[in-house]
Formats: C-alpha cells, sequence, structure tokens
C-alpha cells in the first residue's frame, strides 16, 4: 500500500510537471546514496515574479538534518539568482509547528494566516500559515544559511 501511494505522487507530480504547474525535485542524501524526500517548485506567479517552494517532504532519517538546510538553499538561490524572483512563498498548515520552526530558521518571515484555507488528508479543513522571504531579505538569508551549513 505504501509503494501504490508513492507512485500515485509521483504521477500527479510529473502530471502538474507537464502541465506547467510544478517542477518537483527528488532529495538524495549523498552520504548514504539513496532518496530522503521531495520538494517542488509551485504556484508561478511571473507577473510578479513568484514563486512557492512547496510539497516538500523528508524520511524521518533526513529530518533535522543539513539536508532541509542544503535543499532551501539551493532553491531559493535559483529562485533569486536564477529565476530573477521578486518573492518565494513557503506555506504550511498551523499545526505542524516543527515545519514552521524550520521554516523560519531559514529565515522566512511569517506574513500571517489564511484561515480555512485547504483540506487535510483526513478531510477536515486547516489554517495555512504562509510564509516569505523577498529579494531585498535575499542577501542576508543566503548569509545565514552558509553560516547554517558551516555550523556557525
Amino acid at each position: 500500500p505504501h509503494y501504490a501511494k508513492m507512485n500515485e505522487y509521483v504521477a500527479l507530480a510529473l502530471q502538474q510537471k507537464a502541465l506547467g504547474q510544478r517542477v518537483p525535485f527528488t532529495v538524495i542524501d549523498l552520504q548514504q546514496n539513496r532518496i530522503v524526500g521531495t520538494t517542488s517548485f509551485r504556484d508561478f506567479d511571473w507577473n510578479v515574479r513568484r514563486v512557492e517552494i512547496g510539497y516538500t517532504w523528508y524520511a524521518q532519517s533526513a529530518q533535522r538534518t543539513h539536508i532541509n538546510t542544503n535543499c532551501k538553499f539551493l532553491l531559493l538561490q535559483h529562485a533569486f539568482e536564477v529565476l530573477q524572483a521578486n518573492s518565494v512563498i513557503l506555506r504550511t498548515d498551523i499545526l505542524n509547528l516543527k515545519s514552521q520552526k524550520a521554516i523560519e530558521r531559514i529565515g522566512a518571515k511569517r506574513d500571517g494566516i489564511l484561515r480555512q484555507d485547504a483540506l487535510r488528508k483526513d478531510g477536515s479543513i486547516r489554517d495555512t500559515v504562509m510564509f516569505s522571504i523577498v529579494r531585498d531579505e535575499w542577501v542576508d538569508v543566503k548569509v545565514h544559511l552558509n553560516q547554517l551549513l558551516i555550523g556557525k
């Protein structure tokens, strides 16, 4: 059953990619040489040059490691320096305090809460906490992420 859900998840990601709605990435732990998660660019609005980082999840073995910090660094660097984004959005369930702390730890600012915004897997309606990093903040966030990655 676990593999069936994973196959559905990957099929949806590839379908959304084909429609230009999402750019999915596989997260690989190079030390272990194994897949430990996924993340994506999504919700593009090129009129204001905004992109969202989302659909992120990691195996428990990869949580609270350098992997999330490194992935966010690479995604943010690509968004600001290659795609020339003005802002990068991140969102999470109001109940997911671990994710909120991780997003704040990388330097994103909490923008607010979208109330009754989305369905959870169990069918309940969630509030969504929105975060962002804007172009003017990228230089400081980049320095901060580099410091986290080298252990300072």
